[in-house]
């Protein structure tokens, strides 16, 4: 009965996958699983604020506090169950992970000048650049600092070298602002480290936390690193075709930071030479808008529409990963995740 079960519930999987059909769960329903949990990350991470300076607490207090999606703890909970039972150090490296992610909020918000997140004045807006960089690096240290509470050194490290990675990522693609040469495969390189990399640690060490067998560590890992990779995807297209009211944060940055996202690269590959000065010179005028438009009205059904069907087949073949993981809810969950992020491209097709 149970093998049936099993075999019902990876059959019921790929079903799915290649019909390519409406997600099972939102991200909301997803998180229900884990939601006792993720209420304790939540706790947690706001605990952290403790742990500095009174003088600088309140900054920290502040930027802590917005709630965001809680993707990157919400993988590491569900890989978690899906390896074995979730205690506390995972609780511990969803904390981790969350930071990091926070502290390239941070940074990445001064970098673009952004003045909304998460419907609130950003650090930067509220304090200016130079805060709001030594905040950034402050949330960076403090989460390499609880890493090595870890008893399991290879975990400390493993989070010190992603966090390496992500900043490293973040530096690429500040040096290749306004590169008229950048290719889709260095926009892809640079995404998958500055967003890739985070996901694929969290996925992976959760598994290594679980004990789980070399393989299904790898199959975790290569998951987060494929929808990891995939949501910076969405993340960029919402930059340009989101809306700020829903969003919550300020829309257009890449393009006026000269940040030639896979849209633009996709227009860019087929373009004429008329065509790429005239997109140049639209980023350069700062004309969003026409930008825009030109980007959704292309070749090929519009370069947007082309970067939203790179990022959900990345999700697709992350899902496919499971065919050979024992499936229980937390995999089945994790399915699900990805229904819930292909759903959420499927909304900016234009």
């Amino acid at each position: 009965m149970e093998l049936f079960a099993r075999t019902q519930s990876s059959a019921k999987r790929s079903a799915i996958a290649s019909a390519g059909g409406s997600p099972a769960f939102s991200l909301a329903e997803v998180a229900k699983l884990v939601q006792p949990h993720l209420e304790q990350v939540d706790k947690r991470i706001a605990q952290q604020a403790a742990a500095f300076d009174p003088a600088i607490e309140g900054y920290v207090v502040y930027t802590v506090g917005s709630r965001g999606k809680r993707l990157r703890p919400l993988l590491t909970l569900l890989v978690g169950g899906a390896t074995g039972m979730i205690d506390s150090r995972h609780i511990d490296l969803a904390v981790i992970v969350e930071l990091i992610h926070i502290a390239t909020l941070v940074h990445d918000d001064v970098m673009d000048e952004a003045e909304k997140r998460r419907s609130q004045p950003t650090p930067n807006a509220r304090w200016g650049n130079s805060l709001s960089v030594l905040l950034g690096d402050c949330l960076f240290a403090h989460a390499l600092t609880l890493s090595t509470n870890f008893k399991n050194s290879d975990i400390s490290r493993a989070i010190a070298r992603t966090a390496a990675t992500v900043c490293s990522g973040e530096m690429i693609q500040t040096q290749r602002r306004f590169d008229l040469n950048l290719k889709v495969e260095d926009y892809l390189r640079i995404v998958q480290m500055k967003t890739g990399s985070l996901f694929s640690a969290a996925a992976e060490l959760a598994a290594m936390i679980s004990e789980a067998d070399p393989n299904a560590i790898e199959t975790f890992k290569n998951y987060g690193f494929q929808v990891g990779t995939a949501y910076q995807i969405y993340d960029d297209c919402v930059d340009l075709a989101g809306t700020e009211s829903v969003t919550g944060k300020t829309l257009g940055t890449d393009l006026r930071k000269g940040k030639f996202t896979l849209p633009v690269l996709i227009f860019l590959r087929s373009a004429s030479e008329f065509e790429r000065e005239r997109c140049c010179q639209l980023v350069l005028d700062e004309k969003i808008e026409e930008m825009i438009e030109l980007l959704k009205n292309g070749a090929n059904n519009g370069a947007l529409n082309e970067s939203i069907a790179v990022g959900s087949e990345l999700i697709r073949k992350a899902q496919c990963a499971f065919d050979g993981i024992k499936p229980n809810r937390y995999t089945d969950a994790l399915f699900s995740l990805g229904e819930a992020l292909c759903d959420m491209f499927g909304q900016l097709r234009v």
